[in-house]
């Protein structure tokens, strides 16, 4: 099994932590969040990793030396594009399925075990407890969580001010995984998009395709008929994104394991 873990982004707002390295190495609790993940995914049996750079690339090679089963790949662009351009970038180690999540996330090994047990063609994990990470979230305010609307266990509709509150089973987290025919079909997909649209034409709720969340093309998917299921985390603090500030302080309590 392979993960593709998109680790290309500047961090802006997790300045100072960020100012000397890729947002996924800062450490929380004594490991970073990009190793943390490395060792939830061997759990479960992953052992290709294919990580997406860009800020800082050379630092995660120097860091990742010593692990073995870890590829790299360059995101040239960025500091202009946004998760969707910088995962598409991975096109071409997506055959047979993969496991995939944001580099700024930290998760209990159990949350990856739960992905990898279910049976779905494409599998997002969703927080059903996402109300109790918001109180006191000043810095990273609801409206910027990526909202998922269930019904049974059917994703129909996820991402930033999709989802009115009122309507959400949880925060889908930025981890999922695809089967390989799922792979094949979301890959296809962008790259029609790519060819009507261009990079400048606008996607889903993002203005440019180039600019796009991956909750875009899941929800384009879901138009076409794609089937996607929610796999539901079942403890609350069982994660947390580490996006700013804040968050990385709060962490430091929350985290654990």
């Amino acid at each position: 099994m392979k993960a593709i873990l998109i680790a290309a982004g500047m961090g802006r707002r997790l300045s100072p932590y960020t100012d000397d390295r890729p947002k996924c190495l800062v450490e929380v609790a004594g490991r970073s969040l990009l190793h943390r993940q490395i060792d939830s995914y061997r759990a479960v049996g992953v052992r290709e990793f294919h990580i997406v750079r860009g800020y800082r690339g050379h630092q995660l090679g120097e860091a990742l030396a010593a692990e073995p089963g870890v590829h790299f790949i360059d995101n040239p662009d960025f500091t202009k594009n946004n998760i969707l351009g910088s995962f598409m970038y991975a096109a071409s180690v997506m055959d047979g399925g993969f496991f995939c999540s944001y580099g700024d996330i930290v998760y209990r090994p159990e949350v990856v075990a739960a992905l990898a047990a279910s049976p779905h063609e494409l599998g997002l994990v969703v927080d059903p407890f996402w109300a109790q990470t918001y109180q006191g979230r000043d810095a990273h305010p609801v409206a910027e969580a990526e909202l998922t609307a269930v019904q049974g266990d059917r994703v129909t509709r996820v991402g930033k001010q999709a989802v009115p509150v009122e309507q959400a089973r949880g925060e889908f987290i930025g981890l999922w995984r695809a089967s390989a025919r799922a792979a094949d079909t979301l890959r296809a997909l962008y790259q029609r998009r790519l060819a009507e649209l261009g990079l400048d034409g606008p996607y889903g709720r993002a203005a440019r395709l180039q600019v796009a969340y991956l909750s875009d093309l899941f929800n384009d998917l879901i138009e076409q008929g794609q089937d996607i299921r929610a796999v539901e985390i079942t403890q609350p603090r069982s994660w947390r994104e580490i996006d700013t500030v804040q968050d990385f302080e709060r962490a430091a309590e929350a985290v654990t394991w």
